[in-house]
C-alpha cells in the first residue's frame, strides 16, 4: 500500500534536501484520511490476461473440432462418391438402364450435391473470430509490447545479463524453462532498431542470427536478420564488421538493393578512412560470422551506473529487506517548478511524504534504491496478523520547498527492475 500525504497552502519550510526516514517497525498501524485510491499492478493485469488467453485456446480447439467434424462429413461423402462413379463411368448405358440407378442420378445431382454445398460453404470459424472480437479490446497493443521489451533490455543493463543467458531464461537467482526463440530475439533486436538503440540492436540480433546458425527453427530469415544487424553494427562505428556482415547478405540475396547500395558505401567510408590512416584495405576473409563485442552507450543520466551498482548489491549498505513495487525510472514523488498543476485534481496541495508498504513478494531483484545514499532496501512482503502489520516501512519525508528545490541535489528513491515475481502498489 502506498499512502501519499498532501499539504495544501503556501510552502514556507526551507530545506535544502530530501529527507529520508527509514522504520523497520514489528508493529505498524496506519490511519489516514479514506481517500479516492488507484490500483497499478501490471502483473495482476496481465494475470487476467493470462486466463483470457486459455480461454481462447479453448475457442480454438473446439474451431479445430468443429473443422475436423466438417471434414470428416466431407470426406465422408466424397468416398462414397467416388465409389459410385467408379462403377457409373465403368458403364454408363449398362448403369442407365436400371431405373433405380437413373433415380438415384438425379436425385444426388438435385439435392445430395445441394446438400454438400451448403456443408462446405459452413463456416466453424465463426464462433472463434467472434470470440476473438470480444477479446480483442482487453489485448495489449504496440506499445505495451514494446515497453515490454525495453523492460527486458533495462534489466539486462542493471544486472549485466548475457544475452544467450537471457534467451535461455537464465537469470541469477531465478530458476525457469522460459526461453527466448530467434523469432523473439529477433523482435527484441528490432525494438532497439526502431529506437534507435543500436547498442542493444546488436546484441540481440546477434543472439539471434546465433540460434538460428545453431539450427533453430524459425520464421524470420537469415536475410532479414543481417540486414538489420548489418546497419546496427555500422551505427556502433565497426565498419569492418558491417561490411562483413553485408556481403554475407548479398551472397544470401544478390537482389537486395538496399544491401547492394550499403556495401558500396560503406566500402568507400571503409577506404577514406584507411587513407587517411595511410593503410591498406584488406579484403573480408571467408570466416564463419563471429559475434561482436560493444560497449554501451554513455548514459545522460549521471546516476544510472551507482543505481545499477546498487540493484546489482555492489558497495552497498544494507538497510532493509522491503516489499517492492514494479519497474520504475528515477523520479521525485513532489511536484516541482515546472509542473505547479501536478496535484491539481487532488485539492490537497503538494506531497510532504510518501509512504511505501507492498503487499508481495518477488522472486528476485526488485529493491529501492536511493543512489546518493548508496543504500538500497530488498523487497519483503509485509505480514498481517490480526492485531499488527509486521514487515518494513519506508517514509520519504520531502522537505524542500517546492519552488527552490535543485534536482540534482536531491536524494530521489527509485524501484529497480523485477528480475522474476511482482509486486501490488497501491496509491
Amino acid at each position: 500500500m502506498v499512502c501519499t500525504l498532501g499539504r495544501g497552502g503556501r510552502v514556507t519550510e526551507q530545506g535544502r534536501m530530501s529527507k529520508v526516514l527509514l522504520f523497520v517497525s514489528s508493529v505498524l498501524l496506519c490511519c489516514c484520511r479514506t481517500t479516492r485510491a488507484e490500483i497499478f499492478t501490471s502483473i495482476g493485469q496481465m494475470t487476467d490476461l493470462i486466463y483470457t488467453e486459455k480461454e481462447l485456446v479453448q475457442s480454438l480447439r473446439e474451431y479445430i473440432k468443429a473443422e475436423e467434424s466438417k471434414l470428416a462429413a466431407v470426406k465422408s461423402w466424397a468416398n462414397k462418391l467416388d465409389a459410385l462413379t467408379r462403377v457409373s463411368t465403368a458403364d454408363p448405358e449398362g448403369y442407365l438402364a436400371h431405373p433405380v440407378n437413373a433415380y438415384k442420378l438425379m436425385k444426388r445431382l438435385n439435392t445430395e450435391w445441394s446438400e454438400l454445398e451448403s456443408l462446405v460453404l459452413q463456416n466453424p470459424a465463426d464462433g472463434f473470430v467472434s470470440n476473438m472480437s470480444v477479446h480483442r479490446q482487453y489485448f495489449p497493443d504496440e506499445e505495451d509490447e514494446t515497453g515490454a521489451a525495453k523492460a527486458l533490455m533495462r534489466l539486462q543493463d542493471t544486472y549485466q545479463l548475457d544475452s544467450e543467458a537471457f534467451s535461455k531464461g537464465k537469470l541469477p537467482g531465478v530458476h525457469s524453462n522460459a526461453v527466448l526463440t530467434v523469432d523473439d530475439c529477433f523482435d527484441m533486436g528490432k525494438t532497439a532498431y526502431n529506437d534507435a538503440d543500436y547498442y542493444h540492436a546488436v546484441l540481440w540480433l546477434q543472439q539471434a542470427l546465433k540460434q538460428l546458425d545453431d539450427g533453430e527453427e524459425a520464421v524470420v530469415s537469415k536475410a532479414d536478420i543481417l540486414d538489420y544487424l548489418s546497419y546496427s553494427v555500422y551505427q556502433m562505428g565497426d565498419l569492418p564488421r558491417a561490411i562483413e556482415l553485408t556481403r554475407r547478405l548479398v551472397a544470401i540475396d544478390p537482389s537486395h538493393q538496399r544491401a547492394g547500395g550499403n556495401l558500396r558505401y560503406f566500402e568507400q567510408l571503409l577506404m577514406k578512412q584507411l587513407r587517411e590512416m595511410n593503410q591498406d584495405y584488406q579484403p573480408p576473409s571467408e570466416e564463419p560470422i563471429q559475434l561482436g563485442t560493444y560497449s554501451r552507450p554513455k548514459d545522460h543520466l549521471p546516476e544510472r551506473e551507482s543505481y545499477e551498482a546498487l540493484c546489482r548489491g555492489e558497495g552497498i549498505q544494507m538497510v532493509a529487506n522491503y516489499g517492492v513495487g514494479g519497474q520504475y525510472e528515477p523520479h521525485f514523488d513532489f511536484s516541482r517548478k515546472d509542473e505547479p498543476d501536478a496535484f491539481k485534481r487532488l485539492g490537497t496541495g503538494n506531497r510532504v511524504a510518501t509512504y511505501l508498504n507492498y503487499m508481495s513478494d518477488v522472486e528476485a531483484g526488485g529493491a529501492t534504491v536511493f543512489p546518493d545514499f548508496g543504500a538500497v532496501i530488498w523487497p519483503r512482503k509485509l505480514l498481517k496478523v490480526p492485531v499488527s502489520t509486521v514487515g518494513a516501512i519506508i517514509l520519504e519525508v520531502k522537505r524542500t520547498p517546492v519552488h527552490q528545490t535543485q534536482p540534482r541535489k536531491l536524494s530521489v528513491g527509485f524501484r529497480e527492475g523485477i528480475k522474476a515475481g511482482g509486486s501490488w502498489p497501491v496509491t
